[in-house]
């Protein structure tokens, strides 16, 4: 809630609470970001493991980023959805079958940028 007193700075560190807030709720209480948080730190100590570069670190967390963001997004509009209509909608189905499938584009592009970084230090 935006308090009027707030200057710059407290009005921007009450967001970031706030952010923090929503990012611990998603990693406790969603199993598709558990699942891929978990990818995420295993991923970590196979990229340290395997002496990954610092370009390919950057295409790593890129690809990691982009999986957490879609995943955060689709659980989102899922849950507006299911807020707006609880009940089965066929279009609302629909809706919520697209923002999956942009998570799914997402997770299969971080796919294809591990067997990029990968395949080659296992040939």
């Amino acid at each position: 809630m935006k308090n009027s007193n707030d200057n710059f700075l407290i009005g921007r560190l009450r967001s970031l609470k706030f952010a923090l807030k929503g990012m611990l709720l998603l990693i406790t209480t969603e199993h598709s970001i558990m699942v891929q948080f978990f990818i995420a730190i295993v991923m970590t100590f196979v990229g340290y493991f395997m002496e990954i570069s610092s370009l390919e670190w950057m295409f790593q967390w890129l690809a990691i980023g982009l999986v957490l963001v879609a995943e955060s997004l689709n659980t989102a509009i899922e849950k507006l959805l299911d807020f707006i209509h609880p009940a089965y909608n066929k279009r609302i189905g629909f809706i919520k079958d697209i923002s999956a499938g942009a998570a799914t584009f997402a997770a299969i592009i971080a796919i294809f940028i591990g067997i990029i970084i990968y395949m080659p230090k296992f040939l």
